[in-house]
């Protein structure tokens, strides 16, 4: 897993038509950006130099969070992840989150002693707490998610037996505040209704001097890859995962860019696990940030129909992007190494 790791100013600005390019470490401010083909950026101070020409592509122009799309809203996602726990291990993750592009997002994680308290929050399958119990001892590992279907994978892992399993919504974490060393979620992002109340959660539940690390998508800029990208589920271009974290409270944010090896850093389709986001908690007690009541209702009825039309248009969706990575990985094939595919 290749990956270029870059450090940046605390804050920057890119202008239309001069994006950063390539997977990197990154610092970004509000604006809108386009994700273009790999290569190299430095930075010095606040100025940015980029080694490689403007991106044959325009600022994409995603629907807001605050509009989810059609499996962002929980009792969707329940019912998705009832069919797809079947096949997520062995079907999903080859294609968009493989053993080495794990371990890859979670090194800036800092998972430095194993004696270190730490929730994976979307747990899932366990896949990615089995990359975090490498460093840390499993009794100090707790799994929380809100599908029962994919705890129930988790639970079969023996190398999970010591870990905590716990259902819970990432929303509105069942941990006290200051409770835990390292906050983790990753592929959970994209299903939360109100990605901002999750992102302060992750605050709320760390003790001073706490990491938080959200892996997640990343937005298409690709215009078939962005409408199914739209109706599916919450793609975040980079920019509002900074913003997110930097208003929660989190300090030293930093965004590393992630992908499949075979996608040679191409990234215009988007990417299911498209970048691992940290950040510090430097004062205890809850978020600064004050937000209203949850966006959704979870107890609250829905119309059958509605509600079914929803999960057939964002399963169909969804059916797009287990084809991408199989045809990048033809490209990857036929395409003579070193050259852009």
């Amino acid at each position: 897993m290749a990956s270029y790791v870059l450090s940046g100013a605390e804050a920057l600005t890119f202008s239309r038509g001069r994006n950063p390019v390539g997977f990197g470490l990154m610092e970004f401010s509000r604006s809108g950006i386009c994700l273009p083909k790999m290569g190299a950026i430095s930075f010095t101070g606040s100025n940015l130099k980029a080694k490689t020409v403007a991106p044959r592509c325009s600022a994409s122009s995603s629907r807001p969070a605050s509009q989810p799309r059609f499996i962002q809203h929980k009792k969707e996602a329940f019912w998705f992840y009832r069919f797809l726990s079947i096949v997520y291990d062995h079907v999903i993750n080859p294609g968009h989150w493989t053993e080495d592009m794990r371990d890859d997002a979670l090194e800036p994680a800092d998972l430095y002693d194993p004696r270190l308290k730490v929730v994976d929050v979307g747990g899932g399958t366990g896949f990615t707490t089995l990359g975090i119990i490498k460093h840390i001892y499993p009794k100090n590992v707790t799994i929380l998610d809100q599908s029962p279907h994919q705890l129930e994978k988790a639970r079969q892992k023996e190398a999970l037996k010591e870990c905590t399993i716990i259902e819970g919504d990432a929303e509105d974490l069942p941990f006290p505040t200051d409770s835990v060393d390292r906050y983790i979620s990753a592929g959970s992002i994209e299903y939360w209704p109100d990605p901002q109340r999750g992102i302060k959660e992750a605050y709320r539940v760390l003790k001073l001097g706490g990491l938080a690390c959200v892996i997640g998508p990343v937005y298409p800029t690709f215009w078939l890859s962005r409408f199914f990208a739209d109706m599916w589920m919450l793609f975040p271009k980079e920019e509002e995962y900074i913003e997110w974290f930097k208003k929660a409270g989190f300090k030293d944010v930093k965004l590393k860019r992630i992908g499949p090896k075979w996608y040679r850093g191409v990234r215009r389709h988007g990417l299911i696990m498209g970048c691992s986001v940290t950040g510090v908690k430097r004062e205890s007690g809850d978020s600064p940030l004050q937000l209203g009541p949850k966006a959704e209702d979870v107890d609250k009825p829905v119309n059958p129909f509605a509600f079914l039309m929803r999960f057939i248009l964002g399963t169909i969706a969804a059916a797009y992007y287990v084809l991408v990575p199989i045809y990048m990985w033809i490209k990857d094939q036929i395409v003579p190494k070193g050259q852009p595919i």
